[in-house]
């Protein structure tokens, strides 16, 4: 074999050794990155969990407080405890948000029944779960945004070529985003039957 023979192979043997180390870097460098949106996405989710398990935590005391003035409200007391039930029970994301629109009507209906009972509105004790509540509520959307954006960014990823190759071939799957009720929006309405 000449010389010049010798030199095009070990030219082209080393050209196919700089596209295979390319590939390879391309794809443990993506592999890596979508790891790291999902352990992303964990994250930002346990954040959400931590900050709905605050949350649920003050509701008895709030119930309590509300039931020493409005005892005759049980209905809306039975709503707080079937929805805080549903919640703690939620696995999914899809199931949380839906425990958490609930949880969010009920809670609005027993604000609702706090406004009919002037001296309920002026206990301390009330205010002061009432502000950590909306503190509560603060803290979990800024969570849910953290983590919709996370699942946004990692949806992207997986969706658009050519990461969707390793995303497949990988078995990553879009994930849900936090989402709320229209309902859980809308302030609720007082009425005092004027």
């Amino acid at each position: 074999m000449s010389g010049r023979s010798r030199a095009s192979i070990i030219m082209v043997v080393a050209l196919i050794g700089v596209l295979v180390f390319a590939f390879g870097s391309w794809y443990i460098g993506t592999r890596n990155n979508l790891v790291q949106l999902e352990e992303g996405i964990d994250a930002a989710w346990a954040e959400i969990d931590n900050q709905l398990q605050r949350r649920s935590d003050l509701i008895p005391n709030l119930v309590s407080t509300v039931k020493g003035y409005a005892s005759h409200e049980e209905g809306v007391f039975t709503n707080i405890a079937n929805a805080r039930a549903k919640l703690a029970g939620a696995g999914s994301v899809t199931e949380k948000a839906e425990g958490y629109n609930e949880m969010q009507g009920a809670l609005s209906r027993l604000l609702v029944v706090a406004e009919n009972y002037p001296e309920l509105k002026a206990d301390g004790n009330f205010t002061r779960l009432q502000d950590e509540l909306a503190g509560s509520e603060n803290r979990l959307a800024v969570a849910r945004k953290r983590y919709n954006d996370q699942v946004k960014q990692f949806n992207t990823k997986i969706r658009i070529f050519p990461g969707s190759i390793i995303a497949g071939s990988m078995g990553f799957e879009k994930r849900d985003y936090f989402e709320i009720d229209e309902a859980a929006r809308t302030a609720p309405k007082v009425d005092f039957g004027n």
